[in-house]
């Protein structure tokens, strides 16, 4: 049979579009793709993988929601109203960095563009609020002490209680416990000509902080200082006794004591120090001789019932002259007391206390302050530890 033959065009039926439209639609012709959700359905949807995973609030929707009750009446998170802080909550509220070009930036945009901070900014500020750690005990007394002289043990002191002062809201004082004249007062300015001496003969009248204010002399830091006897017709050393009733009186008063101890470990005055401190700073330079002396020191404490200072101590490795040819292992010497002490500092050398006046924490380098930064904070460690049991003191006669 012959095929059928192929209809012409103009035979072919017209057709109408089909109501689907085209493979291809005009977006005109589109639904919205988004609806509005039912109300069985929850208002928040996590974004698809192309739609951004956070946007503002619109200007009449709260950015922040309560968390919802629990079962009990409480909160199911621990958020508390300390997390509601100024830095938090207002914009461009933040301290500005404490120096190089970060600093330039943060003060020439008028604090609009903060970068972040720097690792070694970030370490200060680890170091600072440990050297903040509150005192638990309410008053902690801090003894610090060398066998050998001129190793920067007075300059340690007033630099340790500058920089405990400056960064703490407590007050903080050093006292001169040197047997003879010290020389803690040559380190500051003085504002008063009263000697411990002198609190001492007027304890009894002494009934609120002003009092005690009127025989100390207090530094920019904030730092006081009661100086020891400066006439040297005075032939009464500072004794044990003596310290007793001036560390009593400071407790009512002082979160923190500084002890600026002689150089000796038998006489009256250390006695009471370490009967009554609740750590130790050992200074030492970083000489054979000066190192022999400190670890001579450790090993007359622990032979002489001491041995919970010793295992508390941070023992200073005070660089007083400049560089010089020395070989001295500094490594080897700071892993030696990190085995008998709780911590060791290194102190580098500083031109400003090699003058050997007043002791000002603005004028120091950089790394100075970065080092008595860090003995602040190690002795602050020791702030939350209950006082240690001491020795009973010796009857008076």
């Amino acid at each position: 049979a012959e095929p059928e033959p192929f209809p012409s065009p103009e035979a072919l039926p017209v057709q109408e579009p089909a109501s689907q439209g085209p493979a291809f639609d005009v977006p005109a012709f589109q639904e919205p793709a988004f609806q509005e959700p039912a109300a069985h359905e929850p208002a928040f949807q996590e974004p698809a993988a192309h739609e951004p995973a956070f946007q503002e609030p619109a200007a009449h929707e709260p950015a922040f929601q309560e968390p919802a009750a629990g079962p009990s009446g409480g909160t199911r998170t621990s958020v508390t109203a300390d997390s509601l802080t100024a830095d938090v909550l207002l914009r461009g509220r933040h301290k500005a960095p404490s120096g190089g070009w970060r600093r330039a930036v943060y003060r020439g945009t008028g604090g609009l563009i903060r970068a972040p901070q720097s690792a070694a900014e970030l370490r200060r500020r680890e170091l600072t609020g440990r050297a903040r750690t509150p005192v638990s005990t309410g008053h902690h007394r801090v003894a610090v002490l060398s066998l050998k002289g001129g190793v920067g043990k007075t300059t340690t002191t007033v630099a340790l209680g500058a920089m405990l002062a400056s960064v703490r809201g407590d007050r903080v004082i050093a006292v001169d416990a040197n047997p003879d004249r010290g020389t803690l007062s040559d380190k500051l300015r003085l504002e008063t000509a009263a000697t411990v001496r002198d609190l001492l003969n007027e304890r009894d009248q002494i009934q609120r902080y002003a009092d005690v204010r009127g025989f100390t002399t207090q530094a920019a830091s904030r730092l006081e200082i009661l100086a020891s006897d400066r006439d040297p017709t005075v032939s009464v050393a500072f004794s044990e006794e003596d310290y007793y009733d001036v560390a009593q009186v400071l407790e009512h008063y002082y979160s923190i004591c500084l002890a600026d101890c002689g150089t000796g470990l038998l006489h009256s005055a250390m006695a009471g120090v370490l009967r009554l401190a609740d750590q130790i700073v050992l200074v030492s330079s970083p000489s054979v001789d000066g190192a022999r002396s400190a670890s001579a020191t450790l090993d007359w404490l622990q032979a002489h019932g001491y041995g919970d200072l010793v295992r508390q101590a941070v023992v200073v490795l005070s660089v007083i002259r400049p560089r010089s040819k020395s070989t001295v292992d500094m490594d080897r010497l700071e892993q030696h007391f990190a085995a008998r002490s709780r911590a060791v500092v290194r102190i580098p050398y500083d031109p400003h206390l090699e003058e050997g006046a007043e002791v000002d924490l603005l004028q120091l380098g950089r790394a100075t302050a970065d080092a008595y930064l860090t003995l602040a904070a190690e002795v602050g460690d020791g702030f939350a530890r209950p006082h240690r049991t001491t020795r009973p003191a010796p009857a008076r006669s």
